[in-house]
């Protein structure tokens, strides 16, 4: 796993010096995701930079790399998971390799295969390759986007890092908090691809490719994730030793490293397979992490241990108390390069700084949860189908009264917060349905928490229809319409919204702080691409969530794990809201920074946080969404 930046005059003209100085700063702000070595190289019209985190080929490998007859350089950030059968297909076909490097197959198969090269390879990358014959820069991020592509196109160069903030190191360029990017950030608790929260920069799309050629860049999708086929006529006896075919491989295949691996073990459904396929596979017992607390509504790793005895693994635990977590979190949260509420980086982060003691590559459940059914919202939805079937009497004049004097807690389950957000969701059209469980703000309480002046400018942005439009394009990605269910357009908007800006920015960025690679074989293309086809009722079958799944490894899983209902990797933070975080909280949002900033409208700032600390009410999730803005922001500032 590597850090990338760079610089390409879109014009083709010769770069002046000081371009290696810039790309030096990008990468120096890179350190901490490969602090094993760096290089930069500075040719005509380009300028590649690069740190290294040491996974494969130690001694080979460093970058930017460069084919043997100088035509074709490259910075990659990432593992190409069947580089080896790649390269024995490219030597078959007369290549020559100098290196045991996954990144030389991305030279040799460009060489070959020029830009459809991408359909080859299996892996989380993100690279910039410049081809001097053709005077063209090539990059592309994965299909998922595990690994960060940001860009910007100013003073006449593309300008590219593997984070924004590294962007933000060359001083003359202009970076414009976006209005637009806040508003979606408030909704979402992040801001969605392409979108980023300065209006100078995107960051390039999963599945995607860029190509600066002739002084045009263009954009282009080189993969998409199949449509479900409801037809499909196997039986589940079949799918299941399929999955677990698919499973074991792409398992396997993120074993190879040159540097000691583990897995992070929550006790969970997914992360228990990924353990145990390591462990079947595996001549030594695996290493596996987990992080406990001593809040025992939040703590799984009872569960952790269950699943490390089972599978015989040397496991690492340590467990917080509530306390540690909290005076961590704001420096946590400072730290992540984008603004995204996600409390759980807390515990993501803590993981990730346990696991590199030990190991510096290690294996994650990510992406079973949005591919198999592992949320709660998907049950919410087809809920929400049946529930619009009864009669309006019985909706809004019984349950929904009743809903309103369901008790309220701090602790992991709110039922009172759990049936809102339900019956929310419940309320809008089907496109908006899942962003709705999802938001931290709707349009109508943005209009009372922004400031009076911002939305007289920006106001009409909050139409549902324009600021839920990442959302709608998602779910009508598909056409015809009748080419997927509802239901399986969820799925579709899980995956390429939800999974891809909040938990897999999550994982990378509190890895990588740490210097540690993280690795989902649940993201293995075939793994993925099977999953993606099947019906949904093989992923939500009634109202049981991983169906499938469970089914495939019910022999793998110990029963404990097996049967237990899912637990999210979440702190407690509506109590520590109105506790130990509440003196921060009221000094970011507190009437005089508000007024300076101009975004937010101080007195309604103060009511939300009034009806928390009193109880009145659980908004736990639109002050954090605040909080976690005010952070970024102080930090931002401090640059």
């Amino acid at each position: 796993m590597c850090g990338i930046a760079g610089i390409c005059r879109v014009d083709g003209a010769t770069l002046a010096p000081e371009a290696a100085i810039r790309v030096k700063a990008m990468t120096d702000c890179l350190a901490h995701r490969g602090p094993d070595g760096e290089g930069l190289w500075q040719s005509g019209p380009v300028c590649l930079g690069h740190r290294r985190l040491s996974i494969i080929d130690l001694s080979g490998g460093g970058q930017p790399m460069h084919s043997a007859d100088g035509r074709l350089s490259v910075v990659f950030n990432g593992e190409i998971y069947n580089f080896a059968e790649i390269r024995d297909e490219l030597t078959a076909d007369g290549a020559r390799f100098q290196s045991n490097s996954d990144t030389e197959v991305i030279l040799e198969g460009y060489r070959r295969w020029g830009a459809d090269c991408l359909a080859h390879f299996d892996g989380m990358f993100a690279f910039a390759l410049w081809d001097a014959e053709r005077r063209r820069l090539f990059c592309a991020r994965d299909r998922f986007g595990k690994k960060p592509f940001f860009y910007t196109v100013q003073r006449n160069a593309l300008y590219f890092a593997s984070e924004l903030t590294a962007l933000t190191r060359v001083p003359e360029l202009a970076f414009t908090v976006d209005p637009q990017a806040v508003m979606r950030y408030l909704a979402y608790e992040y801001v969605p691809t392409p979108l980023t929260i300065y209006a100078e920069v995107r960051s390039l799309p999963p599945s995607h490719l860029l190509l600066l050629e002739k002084g045009r860049i263009s954009l282009g999708r080189y993969w998409d994730m199949p449509v479900p086929d409801e037809t499909d006529p196997r039986d589940e006896g079949e799918l299941c030793r399929e999955l677990n075919r698919l499973l074991s491989r792409a398992v396997r295949r993120r074993m190879v490293s040159d540097v000691p691996l583990g897995v992070f073990l929550s006790g969970g459904i997914d992360s228990s397979i990924v353990a145990g396929l390591m462990a079947r596979q595996s001549a030594t017992p695996i290493k596996t992490f987990s992080i406990g607390f001593t809040e025992a509504s939040y703590d799984e790793s009872r569960y952790a241990r269950i699943a490390a005895r089972a599978f015989g693994t040397d496991h690492h635990e340590r467990v917080l108390s509530a306390e540690e977590c909290a005076d961590e979190l704001p420096g946590i949260v400072s730290r992540m390069d984008v603004p995204m509420a996600d409390a759980s980086v807390a515990p993501t982060w803590l993981l990730s700084g346990v696991t590199r003691e030990k190991v510096t590559v290690a294996l994650g459940g990510d992406g079973a949860d949005e591919l198999w059914a592992g949320y709660e919202h998907y049950i919410g939805f087809k809920a929400a189908e049946w529930y619009n079937t009864l009669p309006a009497f019985v909706r809004r004049g019984i349950i929904e009264p009743l809903a309103r004097h369901l008790p309220a807690s701090a602790g992991y389950i709110n039922p009172r917060l759990a049936v809102d957000t339900f019956l929310r969701g419940a309320h809008a059209p089907a496109w908006e349905r899942v962003q709705t469980m999802l938001t931290a703000f709707t349009p109508d309480m943005q209009r009372e928490i922004l400031s009076a002046p911002w939305l007289e400018e920006h106001g009409d942005f909050l139409r549902p229809e324009r600021l839920f439009a990442p959302t709608r394009e998602h779910y009508e990605h598909w056409r015809p319409e009748s080419a997927a269910a509802p239901l399986a357009r969820a799925f579709h908007v899980y995956a390429r919204q939800f999974m891809l800006d909040d938990i897999l920015v999550k994982v990378d960025r509190c890895s990588m702080l740490h210097s540690l690679e993280v690795r989902a074989p649940f993201l293995d293309r075939d793994v993925a691409e099977f999953a993606a086809r099947l019906p949904v009722r093989h992923k939500l079958h009634d109202f049981k969530r991983k169906y499938l799944l469970k089914k495939a490894f019910a022999d793998l899983l110990p029963p404990e794990i097996l049967h237990r209902n899912k637990r999210g990797f979440q702190i407690p933070v509506a109590a520590w809201l109105r506790g130990r975080m509440r003196p921060l909280m009221e000094d970011l949002l507190g009437e005089t920074r508000l007024r300076d900033q101009g975004i937010f409208n101080p007195a309604a700032v103060r009511a939300l946080m009034d009806a928390h600390i009193s109880g009145r009410a659980d908004l736990r999730k639109p002050l954090w969404t605040l909080l976690v803005f005010q952070l970024w922001w102080q930090a931002r500032r401090a640059f």
